[in-house]
């Protein structure tokens, strides 16, 4: 059974940074694109980053500069570094899997306030 379990949410002043992980279990995750999903409420889930088997990274514009999406495959773990956090940055992430199927993760809340 394929599981993602998403940790490192939290509550962070305008400005700072978090670090998301999410680390997979019952699949590797070696050959599969991953990716950050976010959602605020009363929006639609967006894709913030995501990453191939291979490396390449992609971000939706507003991030760009700010997050970056990592993975370590021997750890089957994928993060997601948040720098100069903004209060629109607010909302469960999301971590997801896209092999066979599409697997997600259980959500973790990121609150950006002062």
């Amino acid at each position: 059974q394929v599981q993602l379990a998403e940790s490192g949410g939290g509550l962070v002043q305008p400005g700072g940074s978090l670090e998301l992980s999410c680390t997979a279990s019952g699949i590797s995750i070696a050959p599969y694109f991953m990716g950050w999903y976010r959602q605020a409420p009363g929006k639609q889930r967006e894709l913030v980053a995501s990453i191939t088997g291979g490396g390449p990274a992609n971000y939706v514009d507003s991030v760009k500069g700010r997050f970056t999406i990592s993975r370590d495959n021997g750890k089957n773990t994928l993060y997601l570094q948040m720098n100069s956090l903004k209060p629109d940055d607010t909302a469960v992430y999301y971590c997801n899997l896209k092999g066979i199927g599409s697997y997600w993760g259980q959500g973790t809340q990121v609150t950006v306030s002062s």
